[in-house]
């Protein structure tokens, strides 16, 4: 059975720095998807950026808690409901179509009283939602296993090489990245991580080592329908 991997690419929309960080991580990397931030102070920058990058897939990043904790009930399936499909709704007044896949940021939705209301949801869009199952996702390549406590080498080359290695079963696997650069529209507890992750996704190493694996490198508009 074939290998497929989605390096996908959370928070597009969030900041100029962070946008930059993702097409330039997609560009010049192997970062094939991202997901889409419509509650972001730059999410129509994002979607300018998209525009030139038609292999890059674009999910939707349903968010609830943004960098300040905002303050949501998530036991309130009505409201989650509710909130999901106002930015599920955003999303198609912004790409003027429907995502490739779903998450959240700080993945809420995988919360235990979450998760059954967007199985809910997303199942009759007929997309991949993050952790559902279908896609064994591997959320490793972050530099604060520990809130607020960064380790950067569990975001270098070596890190993720060994990921790819280890990781990437038969079918297909997702690993989520948050690459982007500090600027001073985005206060947030993961910036300069941003950045190493922008130069360990274009390492040529970490290419070089998905095709020494035999891994397709793929993207959630690969999933088949």
């Amino acid at each position: 059975m074939e290998r497929y991997l989605v390096v996908n690419a959370d928070d597009f929309g969030a900041s100029p720095g962070v946008n930059r960080g993702i097409v330039e991580a997609h560009t010049d990397g192997v970062v094939t998807s991202t997901s889409l931030m419509v509650t972001g102070a730059a999410v129509e920058e994002a979607v300018a950026l998209s525009r030139d990058l038609p292999e890059l897939a674009i999910g939707l990043h349903w968010d609830i808690v943004g960098e300040d904790d905002r303050a949501f009930d998530t036991h309130d399936w009505d409201a989650a409901r509710q909130e999901f499909r106002r930015q599920l709704d955003r999303f198609h007044e912004l790409m003027g179509r429907g995502p490739t896949h779903v998450d959240s940021h700080r993945h809420q939705h995988r919360l235990p009283q979450l998760r059954p209301v967007f199985r809910e949801l997303v199942e009759p869009i007929g997309i991949p939602l993050r952790d559902d199952g279908r896609v064994h996702f591997v959320g490793d390549f972050y530099a604060q296993w520990e809130w607020g406590v960064t380790d950067l080498a569990k975001v270098e080359v070596d890190a993720l090489v060994e990921l790819i290695r280890r990781r990437v079963p038969p079918g297909w696997t997702e690993i989520s990245c948050h690459p982007g650069y500090r600027d001073d529209q985005y206060e947030a507890m993961y910036l300069a991580e941003r950045e190493t992750e922008v130069r360990t996704l274009t390492d040529p190493r970490v290419k070089e080592e998905i095709a020494a694996q035999g891994i397709r490198l793929v993207s959630y508009a690969d999933w088949p329908r």
